[in-house]
C-alpha cells in the first residue's frame, strides 16, 4: 500500500510522513526529495534555472513512477502536488494508493507559516500575519477543489504530530 500525504505548506506532510512510516514499518519518500535526488538540483534551483512548467513536468511523471511501487510507502507530496498535471486523479486512480489529506484550517496554517517564514522561500517575504493569512487563504480556495478528494481527510489544527500519525493509523486500518 502507499499512503498518499496531501495538503498545503505546513500541514505537516513530511513530519507527520516520518513518524507514520516508523510507527507501521513503511519505506517513506518525499517526493520533493526525490525530485532533487533525480534532478540533481534543489525545488528552488529547478524552479529558478528551468521553470515550474518543466518542474510540474517532472513532478508528475516521478509520482505516476511512485505510485507503481510495490513495497509498503508513505509518500509525502509538495503542497501544490494534487493541483497539477491530472496529479490527483492518478492518486485516485490507483489501485496501490490511498490518499490523505492533511486539513488545517485557514488561521490555523497561517499563523504557523509566519513563525516559521524564514524557512520558507516561497513566504519568506511576506511581512504581517495578515498578508500571510490573504496568501494561504487564496491558496487554500484554489487548491481546496483537488485537496478534498482525497479518500480521508484528518484535521490537524493543534494536534501533535504523533498524534495525526495515530488519526491516520485508526482511519486506514
Amino acid at each position: 500500500m502507499i499512503i498518499v500525504l496531501l495538503g498545503y505548506m505546513g500541514s505537516g506532510k513530511s513530519s507527520v510522513g516520518r513518524i507514520l512510516s516508523k510507527k507501521l514499518d513503511y519505506n517513506l519518500i518525499d517526493l520533493d526529495d526525490y525530485i532533487e535526488e533525480k534532478e540533481n538540483a534543489t525545488v528552488k534551483d529547478i524552479f529558478k534555472t528551468k521553470g515550474e512548467v518543466y518542474f510540474r513536468k517532472k513532478e508528475a511523471e516521478y509520482l505516476k513512477k511512485l505510485l507503481k511501487l510495490e513495497e509498503n510507502t508513505v509518500l509525502a507530496l509538495g503542497g501544490g502536488t494534487p493541483c497539477f498535471a491530472g496529479n490527483m486523479d492518478a492518486i485516485l486512480a490507483s489501485d496501490n494508493a490511498v490518499s490523505i489529506y492533511l486539513k488545517g484550517s485557514l488561521p490555523f496554517l497561517s499563523k504557523k507559516l509566519f513563525k516559521k517564514k524564514a524557512k520558507r522561500p516561497l513566504i519568506a517575504h511576506i511581512e504581517t500575519e495578515e498578508l500571510m493569512t490573504e496568501f494561504v487563504g487564496k491558496h487554500l480556495f484554489e487548491r481546496s477543489q483537488y485537496y478534498s478528494k482525497a479518500q480521508h481527510h484528518i484535521i490537524t489544527d493543534n494536534k501533535e504530530k504523533c498524534d495525526i500519525a495515530e488519526d491516520i493509523v485508526f482511519a486506514l486500518f
